[in-house]
């Protein structure tokens, strides 16, 4: 490891802003947007953190944090569980007293996180172009803060979902979400299918892009 990088992460954001999806939707929330993600799913709408951003300690991202005033954190990407150290940067947030959620991909183990922060584990449909990359051990050991999301294109990426759903009894384990590809599947198609199917998982659209559209600090 390079001693010089120890303690610090490569950010490419630090926001304020309401969570626009998940289980705290519409709370006042700091967003920790690392740089860097290993995939390129089709709908990707934050390619702009495939790259740049600058280093930082984790001392100075708390401190950003802290301006803020709110108790919750989210840590995003890109894919953060790419870089290894953010699992530091969790446990001094939860130390700290914050309600911390992690925005994951679901390609990379979330094993290690830290069982107080709610993981997000976004599965990756076959609409996305990246579904061989899901690493299925993710559903195991789910707490019941933990939310598993379904990004949904078409009626074979719903299908799909419904499949993984049951065969891993995930709306058992914790809260399901299920939201359109914006711009791809209107949200009323997705809707009355969850509706017809009596499927017990939580419908949600993407509360920000509502707000201020695909801009980047929103």
């Amino acid at each position: 490891m390079n001693e010089s990088r120890e303690n610090q992460l490569k950010i490419h954001e630090i926001f304020h802003s309401l969570q626009g999806e998940s289980n705290t939707s519409g709370w006042p929330t700091v967003f920790v947007r690392l740089t860097g993600c290993p995939l390129r799913c089709t709908w990707c709408d934050t390619e702009y953190a495939f790259y740049g951003g600058q280093w930082m300690h984790f001392d100075d991202i708390i401190d950003e944090v802290k301006k803020h005033n709110t108790p919750y954190v989210c840590v995003t990407g890109g894919e953060p569980l790419s870089q290894k150290r953010v699992h530091g940067l969790m446990d001094q947030l939860v130390d700290l007293g914050f309600q911390v959620s992690l925005e994951t991909s679901g390609a990379l183990p979330t094993d290690q996180v830290n069982p107080a922060v709610s993981r997000v584990i976004d599965m990756k449909a076959p609409g996305s172009g990246e579904v061989d990359k899901n690493d299925i051990s993710n559903l195991s050991g789910l707490k019941a803060h933990d939310q598993v999301k379904f990004v949904i294109a078409d009626a074979t990426d719903y299908q799909w979902a419904k499949e993984m759903i049951s065969d891993h009894d995930l709306t058992a384990q914790c809260t399901v979400l299920m939201s359109p590809v914006a711009d791809q599947m209107a949200a009323t198609t997705l809707a009355d299918w969850i509706i017809a199917d009596q499927l017990p998982v939580r419908f949600q659209m993407q509360l920000h892009k509502q707000l201020w559209g695909n801009t980047p600090g929103t």
